[in-house]
């Protein structure tokens, strides 16, 4: 059974930082592009960030650029999300997500075909 568990989100105060982890299972997703979505209550899921399977290329929504890093250990079958300088607007549940084959579509909900349940990141201001 494939599984996606997200850990690590939490209540912090602005400009504090929480370090996500996506802990896969079922199969190894080594040759998979990763990728990170949240959802803010009454928003649709928007794209965070996504790693494709080395590890070489990686894209970030602009509203993170420069706060967010995301990377992976294939060893371990896990990616992580640093967030830091966290903002009151980063508030949301955080969702990873794996592909076989995105494309172009990494920053789309549809390209995805497996997903965790979700972790609580909310940020106070």
């Amino acid at each position: 059974q494939v599984q996606l568990v997200e850990s690590g989100g939490g209540l912090v105060q602005a400009g504090g930082s929480l370090r996500l982890s996506c802990a896969a299972s079922g199969r190894t997703f080594r040759n998979d592009v990763m990728g990170w979505f949240r959802q803010a209550p009454g928003k649709e899921r928007e794209f965070v960030a996504a790693i494709n399977w080395s590890g070489i290329s990686i894209y970030y929504a602009d509203s993170v650029k420069g706060r967010f890093t995301c990377s992976r250990d294939n060893a371990k079958n896990t990616v992580y999300l640093q967030m830091n300088s966290l903002k009151p607007e980063d508030t949301a549940v955080y969702y990873c997500a794996a592909s076989r084959y995105t494309g172009s579509g990494y920053s789309t909900v549809r390209a995805y075909d497996y997903w965790g349940q979700g972790t609580q990141v909310t940020v106070s201001s």
